[in-house]
């Protein structure tokens, strides 16, 4: 018959030997308790996430030299870039609008059909 004071595991439900505040009754079965509570929940958000990662790479990839780069919507295409997605965006007092994949930007310069590379050295 099982103690009152007995604990089971999260993870596999086997009895909890040791001290009175361990959690798991073995690390196996802490990493994999914490690697399920981590996982993204659902292929749709791993899938975006990727997406937003793979678009970090390609503007800092494309943005090396001076911080501040121009570049056309067709270079940044042919290199995966995906302009569906992005983490957020600053409205400038002038009106213009940036787009960023984490720290790193873009704005659309309608008037030369161009994109401005920048990076956001604040964010960390």
């Amino acid at each position: 018959m099982i103690e009152k004071n007995k604990k089971k595991c999260p993870e596999c439900g086997d009895l909890i030997i040791g001290r009175a505040d361990k959690k798991f009754c073995s690390d196996q079965c802490r990493n994999s308790f914490n690697n399920h509570l981590n996982s993204d929940a659902s292929n749709f958000v791993r899938n975006i996430n990727n997406i937003l990662r793979k678009n970090r790479r390609i503007l800092q990839g494309q943005n090396k030299q001076s911080g501040k780069t121009m570049i056309t919507k067709d270079s940044l295409l042919s290199k995966g870039f995906n302009f569906t997605y992005h983490t957020h965006t600053y409205k400038t007092k002038k009106g213009d609008t940036y787009k960023f994949c984490y720290e790193q930007g873009y704005l659309f310069l309608e008037d030369k059909e161009l994109f401005l590379l920048v990076e956001n050295k604040n964010e960390e």
